[in-house]
């Protein structure tokens, strides 16, 4: 039997391959991350590629995997907090939880082409 509370979507997931396409209506999301910053890096954390994973269950409730660019980040204990509060914004998420993960470790490759530009790293 499904339990629809535990059934996910994963979605917009950065790889050293490439980027998993959002579905619709799943944007809403990824544009919400897209919103967060590194402060000491011009470019949003989507972009850098720090977000792993977000999953979705069909009640609302929103699971993001995510990384830092070092274990010693001086931005550790924000960036996590500042995701979750801006998924939680976005209408029909009934809660959210944000787990910092290390492995894999985050490595520039990881990047989109428009943070790449922005960071002048070819």
């Amino acid at each position: 039997m499904t339990d629809p509370e535990h059934t996910a979507a994963v979605i917009g997931t950065w790889t050293p391959e490439g980027e998993t396409i959002a579905l619709p209506g799943e944007t809403a999301l990824l544009d919400a991350i897209a919103t967060i910053y590194d402060p000491e890096i011009p470019v949003n954390i989507y972009e850098l590629g720090l977000i792993y994973a977000v999953e979705i269950s069909d009640a609302g409730a929103v699971k993001v995997e995510m990384t830092l660019t070092a274990p010693g980040c001086p931005s550790a204990q924000e960036l996590p907090v500042q995701v979750r509060e801006a998924v939680l914004a976005v209408p029909g998420v009934t809660s959210a939880e944000v787990e910092t993960v290390w492995d894999p470790p985050w490595d520039p490759s990881r990047m989109s082409e428009e943070a790449r530009l922005a960071l002048n790293m070819f």
